[in-house]
């Protein structure tokens, strides 16, 4: 009986996303078109893979059990693809990459620099807050703060150190004043963010190897940095982002810098993969290219 490597590919990418529609736009295919696979599939089978609402989807049990046996046999599968492109010379086929929402922004320059210089080459990636496991969700390379990386990955640093940034809106510091160290921060106008894992992110500050955490205890707790930018320029409160997310914010003055001299600089990115593996052509070529960005941005300072 013949499902075919497609429909396999359909049923991994429906489990790994959660929705038809997420589903069909990684797999570059219609809504209508996935959903007939999946019933042909459900057809042969005899049995139901996903139970569906109108409002969600999620794998059944006999999903769940197929699931299970098929993804290792098909990352199996991939693998002995990648072993026979890794003989062509020229870079060809897909790079899938999955990364945190700012290191798809770092990185997204050097992919699009990329795939100019090799015209056979294509990239899917894909950003999400939460931490996956690239190797059971059929991705090539990871990409997240460096002290996230799983210790069983190769890991390669990407671009320059990151910083944190304390902001909040000039009218907001006007009426409540600016605090000067961590403990003058007024815990309860301190936006509390959430991570992926759904614990409560704390704030960490050092200075002169003074390490201080606080927690933040405001009304509104986020977990979406664009989100929590929009409220702090509304007035909201304080927020603690990642420096590349406000860096245009603050040049323009739209808000205020708060304890600069309490966040140094931390590890950037780093790019990850397991290892050993059969690298294809464009695996390879594109990890060269990350080597001479961090070569590159070593050397300039930047």
């Amino acid at each position: 009986m013949d499902h075919g490597l497609k429909g396999l590919e359909a049923v991994l990418a429906i489990a790994r996303r959660g929705s038809f529609r997420s589903a069909a736009l990684d797999l570059g295919m219609s809504t209508t078109a996935l959903s007939h696979t999946i019933a042909r599939l459900e057809a042969n089978l005899g049995v139901r893979l996903f139970n569906r609402t109108t409002r969600s989807v999620s794998l059944s049990d006999a999903g769940r059990a197929f699931v299970e046996r098929i993804a290792p046999a098909v990352a199996e599968i991939r693998g002995a693809m990648e072993v026979a492109q890794s003989q062509r010379q020229t870079p060809s086929g897909v790079l899938r990459i999955n990364a945190s929402v700012q290191a798809g922004r770092e990185i997204a320059p050097l992919v699009l620099t990329f795939l100019r210089r090799y015209p056979d080459m294509q990239v899917d990636l894909v950003t999400e807050g939460r931490l996956v496991d690239i190797v059971a969700e059929g991705f090539d390379l990871g990409l997240r703060p460096a002290g996230l990386v799983p210790r069983d990955m190769i890991a390669l640093p990407l671009g320059r150190p990151q910083r944190y940034a304390v902001v909040a809106s000039p009218e907001w510091l006007a009426t409540h004043g600016t605090p000067l160290t961590p403990a003058d921060l007024p815990l309860r106008h301190c936006i509390r963010v959430r991570l992926p894992n759904g614990a409560l992110f704390r704030w960490s500050f050092q200075r002169d190897g003074e390490a201080v955490q606080i927690e933040a205890q405001g009304r509104l707790t986020l977990d979406e940095a664009a989100i929590a930018r929009t409220a702090v320029l509304d007035g909201a409160g304080i927020g603690f982002f990642i420096e590349q997310d406000v860096a245009d914010d603050i040049a323009a003055g739209r808000l205020v810098r708060l304890l600069d001299d309490w966040t140094p600089p931390r590890p950037g990115f780093s790019l990850y993969y397991p290892g050993p593996r059969n690298p294809t052509a464009g695996f390879k070529a594109f990890l060269a290219m990350v080597r001479d960005a961090a070569a590159q941005n070593a050397t300039t300072g930047r």
